[in-house]
């Protein structure tokens, strides 16, 4: 809008404030649409291929095509309401182009689009700072625009993909996933009970718990730094895994860990402890799937296959608390609940861990 009106008076308008104005517009318009739809698959409002437009994988080129020519009239019209014209004609395809790309990328993504999302957020205040002429604007935009740039690279690198491939490749398929039969996944998951973990839990030694969204959906995270306190005080070495992605936001679940009060220095990033999970003896993955769903390795035509997971499986035993046997975000079945040092505990990430706290209070 303030593209828009920047541009709307008839005056002289020269080459780069004619392109501020385009860029505003069309970055303001594909972050706003793009974030409705990140919005909608976050709160699981679509799914899949839900609210795709008509042949949406092919008009990505015809939009960016669309653009380029109103930049033109633009620049090189000699008419003023021609001018105003593509720029509103680019705006409200851009609207489009937004919501086609976002809602074309796979859920497993969302965490990296989300970063992209704020990227483009940064770029249009830059634009906005030229058609204004604010040099704040333009200082703070372009700090939000590479910051935001940086942290999509590094989770793209975290997650052995590529940026285009996110943002372009339409689902979540990653640059090794092959295109034949999925693995069968065989067997019968274990169901395990609160006083069975609370034991596992005071006879080990090495604990390693795995917070995922279903922790800050449950909000859960209070009990888990008492759980927390209570197997220290037991003479546990309790510590804590982050996947890059976990969660629906870049580093959720640090600043949901770190709310609570859980020290800086048993929270450790993936490629820090993954090392380590066949040296402890019980694994705690309170909320998480995609993150700990070992298809990434084990089943090359995976959906997810060749994405850096956190190998909980290694250690002695993986206990897994979610609501149900239901598949995670980005909708691929996880054969972690069926191995055979697996065992599922039902019910809400914080109802479970109060039981546990209560558990291991009294017999500590």
């Amino acid at each position: 809008m303030t593209s828009i009106a920047g541009f709307l008076p008839n005056v002289d308008h020269n080459g780069l404030h004619t392109m501020a104005c385009l860029a505003g517009s069309v970055i303001g318009a594909v972050t706003f649409t793009g974030s409705i739809a990140a919005c909608f698959k976050l709160h699981g409002v679509t799914k899949g291929n839900m609210w795709n437009l008509p042949m949406y994988d092919k008009l990505n080129p015809i939009f960016a095509s669309v653009n380029v020519g109103c930049g033109y009239l633009m620049l090189y019209g000699n008419s003023h309401p021609i001018a105003v014209a593509a720029l509103l004609v680019a705006s409200a395809n851009s609207f489009l182009l937004g919501w086609n790309i976002t809602n074309s990328i796979g859920s497993a993504d969302m965490p990296v689009a989300i970063t992209v999302l704020n990227s483009y957020s940064g770029w249009a205040l830059c634009a906005e700072g030229f058609v204004l002429q604010n040099n704040m604007l333009t200082i703070v935009g372009s700090l939000i625009g590479s910051s935001g740039a940086i942290l999509s690279y590094i989770m793209c690198v975290a997650m052995n993909r590529s940026l285009y491939n996110v943002v372009f490749g339409g689902a979540a398929v990653s640059l090794t996933a092959g295109k034949g039969e999925k693995m069968v996944i065989e067997g019968t998951h274990t169901e395990t009970f609160t006083e069975t973990v609370g034991q596992q839990l005071l006879d080990a030694k090495k604990v390693i718990i795995v917070p995922g969204y279903g922790l800050a959906a449950a909000k859960g995270q209070y009990a888990v730094a008492t759980l927390t306190d209570k197997l220290k005080q037991a003479g546990v070495n309790v510590r804590f895994a982050i996947h890059p992605v976990a969660g629906r936001m870049p580093g959720q679940m640090n600043v949901l860990l770190a709310e609570v009060g859980i020290p800086y220095d048993i929270v450790f990033e993936m490629e820090e402890i993954n090392h380590d999970f066949e040296n402890t003896d019980v694994v705690l993955v309170i909320g998480a799937n995609d993150i700990v769903n070992s298809s990434a390795i084990e089943d090359p035509n995976s959906p997810i296959a060749g994405m850096p997971v956190l190998n909980v499986w290694e250690a002695k035993h993986c206990v897994v608390m979610k609501r149900s046997m239901g598949t995670g975000y980005a909708d691929v079945d996880n054969p972690l609940f069926f191995k055979e040092n697996s065992s599922m505990l039902f019910g809400s990430a914080n109802q479970s861990c109060e039981k546990l706290n209560a558990f291991i209070e009294a017999n500590k």
